[in-house]
């Protein structure tokens, strides 16, 4: 069945938000709010959702785009966080088999002061991350390199000082298209999602209770009520200002501290690395980088700085340029990035928790995490019994979590459903889910629907499904994990067979993984549009139809990659989307010049252009 979730659908979506008295309420569409969604519908709830952008457009779209086994806690050994997130890692493999990929992680070793493993640290470290992930029998397995290895692999690394590295398992992960996989999971089970929608008061019933909000369709102006049992908050960095809306919310919500990260993208030619690499920045400020080789680019990143900005649209200033250039060429010395060689770039804000002193994102900031010797030498020994069969696992994680470290992070609390999150019910009922990461969203969503489904049954008698979220695959995503690459190759091979060359039908398999039977069946239903190619004409007007695109930039920037990392494509193409899409949704002349200007100014951003000009 062909899912219609398009410019076509949305106003029987907001038809049925008027009409309905839904169950559940989700105000956010990022990662969070899609991943209640779809486990809500599984479940039979009566759910809507309303985003007041495009789906992911906030910060699910602008992460460092890993699924990744919390990495930065390898530093401070915590083993609370790691075991979790590289279980649900895996569970995310499991549920949108086509979406994270494996890509073995390159650590390099330097002895300098700052440096936070050693080259026997590292190997206890990457050890017990591989028990903890289950991949220590694996082709995944960790090993060590020494430092002529390390430099034959990347020959412009920074070679003084270099002991040689660690290499383990992580996930590179394609962000928004997660959140929009899961939303069109939910739709498919009859959830009411609407983009473009902002709530912009909440109601309450003579009891005090919260039962809907007043919603203003972005598009039209025109504002409506949704009513509704419970009501969850989901809106990540927002979450604290979609609580301004509730006066009688009682202040039962964390405070957002929300942080900024950018990252930036130059070509291979420019700087190359076989894999992603994780080192320490070399400032001696505790902090790590990314450096990610994807479809022919390599981006780096992350910064972590306090933010007061329009959370809408958060921008990279000079200053976060400034910094990852250096760090990047600290590492990479021979490679002399310039600003001028930058393609693409993004900034996100990261909605953590307030009470979460230990913030930083990569694990730097004012904690360097550093670990006392004896508490280390206390974990040396414990692993060593484990490895003899002589303790428990629990008693690894123990000694482990006692470790004497300065992360300043605190303990779970009772209201976290996963580390760094929070699950808070006001005094009017209103639920507030907040903080957490994409690698722990259908965990944190899964802990949401525990109380939900109590709060249903209790409350309003209403019973809905308990359900198994670790097997509820997304949409694109209903295949067998455990055979990802035959799979695509099946589905590159469908597209092959319709007259599409092999690296095009290549990456639409990838893209839309078990959704491709649908997407091919628009080559007997479409014209190939001028300008574009098959490949380009199929995958755009699958996403209008089914993945509600409405605009040159939700296309070219969240359901593909194109503006991050296909700039020679994007300059080729951008006209010839515009026009087949100005032809299929019947813009005016007006509104076409409109979304070109969006779009063209967008590119100029993501470009620094404004920063290179001055």
């Amino acid at each position: 069945m062909k899912l219609n979730f398009s410019y076509k659908s949305r106003k029987e979506t907001i038809d049925g938000l008027k009409n309905t008295d839904l169950d559940l309420l989700i105000i956010g569409g990022g990662i969070t709010g899609a991943g209640v969604a779809i486990q809500a519908a599984k479940a039979g709830a009566k759910v809507g959702l309303l985003e007041m952008q495009d789906f992911a457009e906030g910060t699910s779209s602008r992460s460092t785009k890993l699924v990744h086994g919390g990495i930065r806690y390898l530093k401070t050994f915590d083993v609370g966080v790691v075991s979790d997130t590289v279980k649900e890692r895996a569970v995310v493999q499991g549920i949108a088999p086509h979406i994270p990929k494996p890509f073995p992680m390159l650590l390099p070793i330097y002895d300098t002061p700052d440096q936070t493993f050693d080259m026997f640290s590292v190997k206890i470290a990457m050890d017990l991350y591989d028990r903890l992930a289950g991949v220590e029998a694996s082709q995944y397995a960790n090993y060590t390199i020494d430092r002529d290895e390390v430099l034959q692999r990347e020959p412009g690394l920074k070679s003084d000082k270099l002991l040689g590295a660690g290499v383990y398992l992580d996930y590179v992960n394609n962000d928004a298209r997660l959140v929009i996989e899961n939303i069109k999971g939910a739709v498919a089970l009859g959830g009411l999602m609407a983009s473009r929608v902002k709530a912009v008061n909440v109601s309450h019933n003579a009891d005090g209770k919260i039962d809907g909000v007043t919603a203003q369709d972005v598009l039209s102006g025109e504002e409506f009520d949704v009513n509704a049992k419970l009501v969850i908050n989901t809106t990540g960095p927002w979450s604290s200002k979609f609580l301004g809306l509730d006066d009688k919310n009682g202040e039962n919500g964390q405070v957002i501290r929300p942080t900024k990260g950018v990252h930036l993208v130059v070509d291979e030619s420019v700087l190359s690395v076989p894999q992603p690499t994780y080192s320490d920045s070399g400032a001696g400020d505790g902090r790590m980088i990314f450096v990610v080789p994807r479809e022919g680019k390599t981006y780096f990143g992350t910064t972590d700085t306090d933010y007061t900005g329009d959370y809408t649209h958060p921008t990279v200033e000079q200053d976060d340029v400034d910094y990852l250039l250096k760090a990047i060429n600290n590492r990479f010395p021979e490679a002399n990035i310039t600003l001028d060689d930058i393609e693409a770039s993004w900034a996100g804000i990261r909605p953590l928790l307030g009470s979460n002193a230990g913030s930083d994102y990569n694990g730097g900031g004012a904690n360097t995490g550093k670990v006392s010797d004896e508490s280390f030498n206390n974990l040396i020994a414990t692993v060593a019994k484990f490895n003899n069969g002589e303790v428990e696992r629990e008693d690894v994680e123990k000694s482990i979590s006692a470790l004497k470290q300065s992360s300043g992070e605190k303990e779970v609390s009772a209201s976290q459903v996963s580390r760094g999150s929070s699950l808070d019910v006001g005094e009017d009922g209103l639920i507030t889910l907040s903080g957490g990461k994409i690698t722990d969203y259908r965990k944190m969503a899964a802990g949401a629907m525990e109380l939900i489904t109590k709060t249903l049954k209790d409350k309003f008698n209403v019973e809905i499904k308990d359900i198994d979220s670790t097997k509820l695959q997304v949409s694109g995503g209903h295949f067998d994990p455990t055979n990802v690459e035959k799979t695509l190759g099946f589905y590159t091979n469908l597209a092959i067979g319709k007259g599409i060359p092999e690296d095009e039908a290549k990456d639409l398999a990838n893209r839309f993984g078990s959704n491709m039977g649908r997407v091919v069946l628009y080559v007997d239903d479409v014209d190939v549009a001028p300008g574009l190619t098959l490949a380009d004409t199929i995958s755009l007007h699958y996403s209008i139809d089914s993945e509600m695109t409405l605009t040159p930039v939700d296309y070219l920037l969240r359901r593909t990659n194109f503006v991050l990392f296909h700039e020679d494509k994007l300059m080729e193409k951008k006209d010839a989307i515009i026009d087949e899409m100005a032809r299929v949704l019947g813009w005016s002349a007006d509104e076409k010049q409109k979304q070109t200007d969006e779009l063209n100014d967008l590119i100029a951003e993501t470009r620094l252009d404004s920063l290179k000009n001055k």
